[in-house]
């Protein structure tokens, strides 16, 4: 719940002070996927999530699974198959995804080079919240965080424009190739 440092403004002399609470041992995380097909509006799939453990015993992220229930949510929600483009975060290449991804048809993994982040358009959903509905906010509680969090989020989710941009900032577009049938003669 430490907040996210942003500028503001305030009366000459005096700079604006907001006091918050120590860290906490509560995490959250939040995975998120942007997706996109030739014709249709951009969509965003999220899944939060809030770990209540003390420091020291387990897990404080998602796991390889977390992201695999995510991935079969969207196939669920999307009815198409999924092309994912991940970054190399370990949890990412772990064995058991992998072994998921062969596993299913519909599933086709890319990982992006180590080197570039600024490929991954969902670091562009991150950038939105940040500058956002985090920004210059300390949080009372996990509520007020997890309120905020949604709020956010949900307002990416309606607004395709702000997804096609964060696909836009990577540099990347989506091709449409052509099928060509090939003449026996």
């Amino acid at each position: 719940m430490t907040p996210p440092r942003a500028r503001t403004w305030g009366r000459c002399g005096h700079t604006p002070v907001v006091r918050v609470r120590g860290r906490s041992w509560r995490r959250w995380s939040i995975a998120a996927m942007c997706c996109y097909k030739q014709g249709e509006a951009s969509r965003l799939i999220y899944r939060p999530h809030r770990h209540r453990k003390h420091k020291g015993t387990g897990r404080d992220s998602f796991s390889w699974r977390d992201y695999r229930d995510l991935v079969v949510r969207a196939h669920i929600q999307l009815k198409a198959p999924i092309v994912l483009i991940w970054d190399n975060l370990n949890v990412h290449r772990a064995a058991g995804m992998q072994e998921y991804a062969a596993a299913h048809d519909w599933l086709t993994i890319v990982q992006l080079p180590s080197y570039s982040p600024d490929l991954n358009p969902a670091e562009g959903i991150w950038s939105l919240l940040r500058r956002g509905p985090l920004a210059n906010t300390a949080f009372t509680d996990d509520e007020h965080l997890e309120h905020t969090l949604r709020r956010g989020l949900r307002h990416i989710q309606l607004r395709p424009d702000l997804i096609d941009g964060c696909l836009a900032g990577t540099g990347l577009t989506l091709a449409q190739h052509p099928t060509t049938t090939r003449r026996d003669q």
